[in-house]
């Protein structure tokens, strides 16, 4: 068989990729000197073991959870999928599915391992006690670590279950789905969510993260893909290398984030043990880029030429480097970074960011305040939009300038409540925070649907070039035909969604824990958008949807449900107790009013906004109902006309079949009243 062929240049390739990780990373931690024995009074030393097995059981975790990622998306995107709507996946998909199983069970195993480190090194006691003690069951729930590794275990025992015996191009990608997120909680606990900006230090090591484990899983799989002789490598090679062209720039661009958020002086590169280390992955990262470029420049055409050898031989030292580079990572990441030159405030331990002068609309409007994650969200959206108009005007194809126009101003006032001074008082004010939450939920997500970009994605997308495969276009319409679609875009779920959250959100504890962490406060911010944008895209979206709603439904469903929200900015104008009261509390700036009267303009300015959008959608509505009806006026007309010139085809004979039948049931109307 061509795997047992293979087998022994597979196996020589992952020592040696494995061999560089664990080298570098024994490197890099004597240059850091994290495994150097650090005696601090009243603290315990963890010993040893764990100060040697926490970085080799997480480098263990990342390389494991690569492959696994590797393989997943192996078999649901590399791959070509056959057999048009009743997809199906290849046998070398299925059988990288199958073995994605074995390397996932690894994955969990290793981050049951971290797990058992990290606490021992938390509490500073030695792994045999942790093991055979009470402290790791108490402590798992209580440290963010713990908690974080904990779902990583679960996930990835879901993801080595469902593994075993999935076989669809859907379930593949959903696989692939949460194998992604199990990535993410390790290192949004780590360095970066004590960073002195959290909002840029977290987003950069999630954009990190999630475009370097694809990457190197990608290049993993292509290398053993080709070193067993299977088909399909040059569909697979074309296909990575356009993916980690991306992956390349997120990884490079938030890794230059993350490294300026942990040291705002250059001359701490130099002068640091993580500065030299950070130096080290910097230098790792420009050789990959050239390998990169080598890749497309070369090796793509020799795959295309049928010398599978050309990439093979290149392909495994850049692997081997990628590796290298991961056991770089790990070094770092235990190695602290440089203490801030000053001590931070209480305000900015909690906010990152010092509490900001007396607001005034200039302030609100003129301090800016950079988030990573909806900056990078914005620009994406926005570069999408005018490559998907770019594209369709190159190719005669029209598309409307209000649209457009709908769209970008959707953008823009995510950008004025998440870039600017309303960012940073909302933190502060409870006041501004419900000015962010009720454009984010109820004005942009407006202009967002009046702009269609599913309409727009769908007419761009090109068809998958291989006949029965699924290319980004027919993913998109398997997404919209899907039973989730349909049951999240029902009129009842999506209502119930829009208004029930909000309920839910504010008089539970939910929202002080989001206040309290940065990724809480931006999750708040991605429902508010997403459960406005599933609402308003059932009242007035052009987009196609599982089901359309009559207008005269949609505008009483309108009037049921804006009403909710004026209850609810009753309800906060009458609660006498602040809500998040220890939050607020906290970071009260002195040149404000008390909490609870401050809670109290929250709800009036919940109470009295409903009425814009609301204004907004019924005019949009009666143009769109409007409209809708000349549609079908003139394309009754034009069937009439068809039908009286004797030309209609079949929707002649069907109106023809349908005077008949109203004919005849009228003969026999008079025949009974005769008899």
């Amino acid at each position: 068989m061509k795997v047992n062929k293979g087998a022994p240049a597979v196996l020589r390739v992952a020592v040696i990729a494995v061999a560089a990780a664990v080298a570098t990373l024994v490197a890099g931690l004597v240059l850091g000197g994290s495994v150097a024995e650090k005696v601090i009074p009243g603290l315990g030393d963890a010993g040893t073991v764990t100060r040697w097995g926490l970085p080799v059981s997480r480098l263990l975790m990342d390389l494991c959870a690569a492959v696994t990622v590797g393989t997943l998306l192996a078999a649901a995107v590399l791959l070509p999928i056959s057999g048009g709507r009743a997809a199906t996946l290849s046998d070398d998909a299925v059988g990288y599915l199958r073995a994605g199983s074995w390397v996932a069970a690894a994955w969990a195993a290793a981050a049951a391992a971290t797990l058992i480190f990290t606490v021992a090194d938390v509490l500073g006691e030695p792994v045999s006690q942790v093991v055979t003690g009470s402290e790791l069951s108490a402590y798992v729930g209580q440290l963010p670590q713990g908690t974080a590794l904990m779902l990583v275990v679960l996930l990835a025992v879901v993801v080595a279950l469902l593994a075993r015996t999935t076989a669809t191009p859907g379930a593949a990608f959903g696989l692939l789905v949460l194998a992604m997120a199990a990535l993410l909680p390790p290192p949004l606990t780590g360095h970066a969510a004590s960073a002195a900006n959290h909002s840029v230090a977290v987003t950069g090591v999630a954009l990190h993260v999630a475009a370097v484990v694809p990457w190197v899983g990608g290049l993993g799989l292509l290398v053993v893909h080709a070193l067993t002789r299977r088909d399909k490598l040059e569909v697979m090679a074309d296909r990575f290398s356009r993916m980690a062209l991306w992956c390349y720039v997120i990884v490079g661009t938030s890794g230059l984030v993350n490294v300026i958020a942990r040291l705002p002086d250059p001359a701490e590169l130099l002068s640091t043990d993580y500065g030299r280390l950070a130096l080290g992955k910097i230098a790792f990262f420009v050789v990959l880029g050239w390998f990169g470029w080598w890749h497309r420049e070369r090796t793509l055409p020799a795959v295309a030429a049928r010398k599978p050898l050309a990439f093979t031989r290149l392909a495994g030292v850049e692997a081997a480097v990628m590796a290298a580079t991961m056991g770089l990572a790990v070094a770092l990441a235990r190695t602290a970074p440089p203490a801030p030159a000053e001590e931070e405030s209480r305000v900015k331990a909690l906010t990152g960011y010092d509490m900001p002068p007396e607001i005034t609309p200039g302030r609100l409007a003129s301090l800016w305040t950079f988030d990573l994650f909806f900056a990078v969200l914005v620009v994406a959206l926005g570069g999408l939009y005018v490559a998907g108009v770019v594209r369709l005007r190159r190719r005669g194809d029209a598309w409307s300038m209000g649209r457009t126009v709908s769209w970008f101003m959707g953008l823009l006032t995510i950008v004025a409540v998440t870039e600017t001074g309303v960012a940073r008082y909302a933190q502060v004010l409870f006041s501004v925070h419900m000015v962010q939450h009720m454009v984010l939920s109820m004005l942009t997500p407006i202009f967002l649907v009046m702009g269609a970009p599913v309409t727009l994605a769908l007419r761009a997308f090109k068809p998958a070039r291989i006949r029965g495969d699924r290319g980004p276009r027919e993913w998109l319409t398997v997404a919209l035909h899907s039973k989730g679609a349909a049951f999240v875009a029902h009129p009842g779920v999506a209502t119930v969604i829009f208004v029930a959250s909000t309920f839910a959100l504010y008089f539970t504890s939910l929202f002080e824990g989001a206040m309290r962490n940065h990724l809480g406060h931006m999750a708040m911010g991605i429902h508010f958008l997403l459960s406005g944008t599933l609402f308003f895209w059932v009242l007035i979206g052009v987009d196609p949807a599982p089901k359309k709603l009559p207008y005269p439904g949609r505008i009483l469903l309108l009037f049921v449900t804006m009403p909710f929200h004026a209850f609810f900015g009753l309800a906060l104008m009458n609660l006498g107790q602040p809500l998040a009261q220890a939050w607020y509390t906290a970071v009260n700036p002195p040149w404000g009013t008390s909490v609870i009267k401050d809670q109290h303009t929250g709800g009036a300015i919940a109470w009295g906004f409903g009425e814009i959008p609301t204004f907004i959608v019924l005019v949009v509505l009666a143009f769109q109902w409007y409209f809708d009806d000349q549609r079908q006026a003139r394309r009754l007309d034009r069937k009439a006309d068809r039908a009286a010139a004797g030309d209609g085809g079949q929707e002649g004979d069907e109106l023809a079949a349908y005077n008949a039948r109203l004919a005849k049931l009228a003969e026999k109307d008079d025949q009974s009243r005769k008899g």
